[in-house]
């Protein structure tokens, strides 16, 4: 059995991608005139909130005051449009209290802002499962860098190869690998195909009810 057990948060614990990707969708085109396709916007949504406004309109485009307005703004929308829908991906609740009992560290490697973290985290009560939470604040580089998931192993005490990450996103998967972990996928956004080349993937999921952490 690994050790540990780290997961991404949104898209990962909560399905909650297509309420991001229309309160990005909104801020880049209504608010900035970026003229994307959703399709096009869901390419750019991995990473902090800044580095998605520096990919699509370039490096000094926005003050870091801007883009921190902005990066909230986008958020706000987002929580306001997600909060009467805001609950666990299936299975997950069972998955968590079943890792517990088994003695299995369990943290968050997020790119979400405290702001978001907070939201779902103390919204649906489960803050006590985690020893550790990593998110945008806490790095310097994001996924698919490997730091998020390193810092979360190092805060644990446990070694990156004794680590299995939960992850919804191909980058996410690639900031597992780039950091010698395992990763299982959860297909809540992403297809099987769009993973294709990662050689860390140990299964692929649509929820929680096909996984028992004794089983990993």
């Amino acid at each position: 059995m690994k050790r540990a057990f780290i997961f991404d948060m949104n898209g990962t614990m909560i399905d909650d991608m297509e309420y991001h990707v229309h309160g990005w969708y909104n801020i880049l085109n209504d608010d900035l005139g970026a003229g994307l396709s959703r399709e096009a916007v869901k390419r750019e949504m991995y990473g902090k909130n800044q580095e998605v406004l520096i990919r699509i309109f370039g490096r000094g485009k926005f003050t870091d005051e801007q883009m921190d307005q902005l990066a909230i703004e986008k958020e706000r929308r987002y929580q306001e449009a997600y909060r009467p829908h805001l609950s666990l991906i299936p299975g997950l609740q069972a998955f968590l209290d079943q890792a517990r009992e088994l003695g299995i560290p369990m943290g968050i490697g997020t790119a979400a802002i405290p702001f978001n973290v907070d939201f779902t985290l103390d919204n649906l009560h489960i803050r006590e499962y985690f020893k550790t939470i990593i998110t945008a604040d806490d790095v310097v580089d994001s996924k698919p860098h490997p730091e998020t998931f390193l810092k979360a192993a190092e805060r644990m005490g446990v070694q990156p190869e004794d680590c299995i990450v939960f992850e919804d996103a191909p980058k996410g998967v690639e900031a597992a690998q780039n950091a010698g972990m395992k990763a299982v996928v959860i297909t809540t956004m992403h297809t099987k195909e769009e993973f294709a080349g990662y050689t860390n993937i140990i299964r692929f999921i649509s929820d929680y009810t096909e996984l028992s952490p004794a089983a990993l």
